[in-house]
């Protein structure tokens, strides 16, 4: 997961201000909140679970094996993916907010320690941005005048992040534990119910089913379009599909 820049002052790139107003007074509320970790880690959950299960399902399935040995294959991939996507969400999602709420007490104590100098920081950001430089100074003093507003607008401008919305670790943690278990089960569902070839198919079936269903969800929130985000979550379900079947079959010759 890519992990947001904390590097200098220097290097961080600007932020919309605090109130969701822009440096001209645009309203920018109407963009969509990306940086929560639990709606990023359900898609993808799902993503990972459908494709990851229905490639090893499929590909024990291709050694012709009882239907219960599959069952139990697509068992265990469903409890340790989704355990193991939990966990590496939890931790990436930790040390993200950790290294955050660093650089915040970073910030916190520059604001304490050189008022002046985070004050002309800030005039110059709006300045940038197209005001006068005398609006600038004055939004900039008046922004300083309340620290939690100072260390929010600037935390905004400088770092890119809301302080009071980092993130929760649980929160994504849970989310892609649910999500992972979902489309891991959903490729499943066919041998709890039938066995062979017409299992095989079934799992096929569903599981680019819930590709076309996540790839739309993914062109819809992101805005490309849809027809292309749909054709590639469905080619990254059915090659790696395809491929595991071949080699279970192969390989379950081979043994045979």
């Amino acid at each position: 997961m890519t992990e947001p820049d904390v590097g200098t002052h220097a290097n961080r790139a600007p932020a919309e201000p605090v109130g969701g107003k822009d440096a001209g007074g645009r309203d920018t509320r109407h963009h969509r909140d990306v940086q929560g970790g639990a709606a990023r880690a359900a898609v993808f959950g799902v993503s990972d679970g459908v494709v990851s299960n229905v490639g090893l399902i499929l590909g024990v399935a291709g050694a012709d094996p009882a239907p219960g040995v599959v069952r139990l294959a697509g068992l265990a991939g469903l409890v340790a993916g989704a355990i193991s996507m939990a966990a590496g969400e939890y931790n990436s999602m930790r040390v993200q907010t950790e290294l955050l709420q660093r650089e915040l007490e970073l910030e916190r104590t520059e604001l304490r320690r050189n008022p002046e100098y985070e004050t002309a920081e800030l005039a110059e950001v709006y300045e940038s941005r197209g005001m006068a430089p005398e609006q600038a100074q004055a939004l900039a003093e008046t922004v300083m005048r309340d620290p939690d507003v100072a260390l929010e607008t600037h935390a905004r401008e400088e770092l890119g992040v809301d302080p009071e919305q980092l993130g929760s670790p649980l929160g994504a943690a849970a989310s892609s534990f649910a999500s992972f278990s979902f489309g891991a089960l959903v490729p499943l569902v066919p041998w709890f119910v039938t066995s062979g070839m017409a299992a095989t198919l079934a799992s096929l079936v569903l599981a680019v089913a819930l590709a076309v269903a996540v790839g739309g969800a993914i062109g819809h929130f992101t805005g490309r379009r849809p027809l292309r985000t749909v054709a590639r979550q469905v080619l990254f379900t059915v090659v790696p599909a395809a491929l595991t079947y071949a080699i279970g079959a192969f390989v379950g010759a081979g043994v045979g």
